[in-house]
């Protein structure tokens, strides 16, 4: 048997089908549809795969059009927009039964020095091993949804661990912002900073949309809510070797127009801001929807 990272280190290892073209697959799991960080992850290994080693990406810009099968593959095609002296950038399709369903596009560069500054990462987060994580919630919180219930039980690549719990038990009206700790569950190879950012990007579509819900005491499972992530935006600023816990700090500027709008900062356990994020999704309540 494998572990959950074994199996997340598979599946972002895509099958080259000819130049610039490649195959990804999902792991058969009892979801709907596949999961939007995979597809992240995925488009930005096939990108990375015609780039030079020695360019990192630092930003990533994507749009979901429809859900994804995890029954059949996913098909990356590449496009090869421009390689420049500094920069490259490159657009990534995937591909599902003849329709496109994602497109990313993503710009690498050289190493460079430069001005250097960032925002502190909040003071008042309690440590993770303070904390439960989702699993052990189920334990310790009576009126978690059967679907929430459902997802958390689930074997996964990461630990993800909560600062904020209010909003998993209550339909009170809460501000639209959250905490959380995430971990990878496994190890990766040493050296391979290709890897570390897409396993970055796999995590950064965790909670994130979750966020725009809370101002509205309501939840992405409440079974009157449509809910998908509809783009996502992300750039990386600085390397870590995701050997510990990250915090993922997010709020949710707006929601309108049946989308929510959330934010995210990514940070190593010392302060060291390593990412962000942006990403707008729909929340669609579905009785609107039917009229």
């Amino acid at each position: 048997m494998t572990t959950p990272m074994e199996q997340l280190l598979g599946i972002l290892d895509l099958e080259e089908l000819e130049h610039n073209l490649y195959r990804g697959r999902s792991p058969q799991v009892e979801w709907q549809r596949v999961f939007g960080g995979q597809t992240i992850a995925q488009a930005l290994v096939a990108a990375q795969r015609t780039v030079d080693a020695d360019r990192g990406v630092h930003s990533l810009h994507a749009y979901f059009m429809l859900p994804g099968d995890i029954k059949v593959p996913i098909i990356y095609q590449v496009d090869r927009i421009r390689d420049g002296h500094s920069f490259t950038t490159r657009r990534v399709t995937a591909v599902q039964h003849g329709q496109a369903i994602f497109s990313l596009e993503a710009s690498f560069q050289v190493p460079e020095q430069g001005l250097d500054h960032q925002l502190p990462m909040p003071i008042d987060v309690p440590p993770p091993e303070t904390l439960l994580s989702q699993r052990q919630l189920l334990q310790k919180i009576e009126h978690i949804p059967a679907a929430v219930r459902k997802f958390w039980a689930r074997e996964r690549p990461l630990d993800i661990r909560p600062v904020n719990l209010e909003h998993y038990s209550s339909r009170d009206k809460l501000p639209p912002r959250q905490n959380v700790w995430m971990r990878l569950t496994g190890p990766i190879p040493d050296g391979d900073k290709r890897l570390r950012s897409v396993l970055l990007a796999y995590l950064s579509d965790m909670t994130l949309l979750d966020t725009s819900t809370f101002a509205h005491g309501r939840g992405l499972f409440d079974p009157d809510i449509q809910a998908a992530s509809l783009d996502h935006a992300m750039w990386f600023h600085r390397e870590h070797p995701l050997d510990d816990w990250l915090l993922y700090t997010q709020d949710s500027p707006s929601a309108s127009g049946s989308r929510g709008f959330n934010r995210g900062l990514i940070y190593a356990r010392d302060g060291t801001l390593i990412a962000s994020v942006a990403q707008e999704g729909l929340i669609r309540l579905r009785r609107q929807a039917e009229k």
